[in-house]
């Protein structure tokens, strides 16, 4: 039993593949640009754009992008529809939307995205998660709920964000948005940089009815709502820590069993700081900790889904990612930052995602042995 990483996909400006993204990072190469497009902002901006995939006639970007996700992630796969549960893990879905006649208006509405995206990719049961920036952690424990409640055998969850004048001039508001590269927990941090990615996982409790020998699973998760400001999260972090204690219980790991984490880290003032607080109180100072933004942006609902995977290839090549932007500390408590690639064996890892309203959600990755 357990949820076992089967299968994963990645769909950004860095590649088309887990496995191409992965390898970027590893070079330290940043999908983020300028970008001057008058359609999205009258500001140019830094994010993670796909120029490369557009809507077409009959298809969104955003159905474009989820349907290549879930193709890739499924390919050589064959899973029992009846035992399987699709996820889509969005914060605005289909919002391109509200502006054109493009597609199916009524796939405006989440679940009927969801219901029409789980057809194409050739199951019946399906399910929104949409919680704000945890949204893709968030979908992978309520996957691993299923599984662990027997409800399913296996579970693909599909996140995803494109980045449309609605999303930017909602950051816009709240002067959020870095008009540089984004550095975080840097001391000359400025903010976000916004993202458009696509990404899927496909778990499963009966690796052996597919005939895969996985060695990542989830192993426990966490949950907990700061209720401090609809934007702006707990000055003290002590929240999140509890949904890291929670995941942690669960997967029955101390917080010192943890090799690496990978934090939600959106160069925010407020959000760094928490973070670091809430790692700095759970006695992780010095376990390496790195941030994904400043290679993909903050991509929302698809973050926690393609930062997941690519803490399962760190675990896999015994290699913690640098931090891109990171140069010097600008948290008011000690965390190890890693500033270059780290090679070491490793075993377990943290992930947290926090979002607006005051949502945290935390998951622990294992490297087990598994075989049929």
């Amino acid at each position: 039993m357990g949820a076992w990483v089967v299968s994963s996909s990645v769909i950004s400006p860095l590649g088309f593949t887990s496995e191409e993204n992965y390898s970027k990072i590893k070079q330290q190469i940043s999908g983020l640009s300028k970008i001057s497009d008058a359609t999205l902002s009258v500001n140019p901006f830094f994010a993670g754009h796909i120029a490369t995939l557009h809507s077409s006639s009959a298809h969104t970007k955003f159905e474009i992008m989820c349907r290549k996700a879930a193709e890739v992630a499924l390919n050589k796969i064959n899973l029992d529809p009846s035992r399987t549960l699709y996820i889509l893990s969005t914060t605005k879905g289909n919002i391109e939307l509200l502006k054109t006649v493009v597609g199916n208006a009524e796939r405006l509405a989440l679940h009927v995205t969801a219901k029409w995206l789980a057809s194409e990719a050739g199951f019946q049961n399906y399910l929104v998660v949409s919680n704000a920036c945890i949204s893709g952690v968030l979908a992978l424990i309520v996957g691993k709920r299923f599984l662990d409640a027997e409800k399913y055998d296996h579970v693909v969850v599909v996140g995803a964000d494109v980045l449309s004048q609605f999303v930017v001039a909602g950051f816009e508001s709240l002067h959020a948005l870095s008009s540089e590269s984004c550095k975080p927990f840097d001391a000359d941090r400025k903010g976000v940089n916004l993202g458009e990615a696509a990404a899927a996982v496909v778990l499963s409790s009966k690796p052996k009815a597919l005939g895969v020998l996985p060695s990542i699973k989830i192993t426990g998760g966490g949950l907990s709502n700061d209720a401090n400001h609809i934007s702006g999260p707990s000055r003290t972090g002590i929240e999140l820590g509890l949904a890291v204690r929670q995941a942690l219980k669960e997967a029955q790991k101390s917080s010192t069993a943890i090799d690496f984490i990978s934090a939600h880290g959106t160069a925010t003032l407020f959000n760094d700081e928490m973070e670091a607080k809430a790692f700095h109180a759970l006695g992780m100072g010095n376990i390496p900790v790195h941030s994904l933004k400043g290679y993909f942006g903050h991509t929302l609902g698809a973050a926690g889904v393609v930062e997941t995977i690519m803490s399962v290839h760190s675990l896999l090549n015994n290699e913690v990612l640098a931090s891109k932007g990171f140069d010097k500390l600008g948290v008011s408590v000690p965390i190890n930052i890693c500033k270059e690639l780290i090679k070491k064996p490793l075993t377990t890892s943290l992930k947290t995602a926090s979002g607006f309203g005051g949502c945290n959600a935390a998951i622990i990755l294992q490297k087990e042995s598994y075989s049929l």
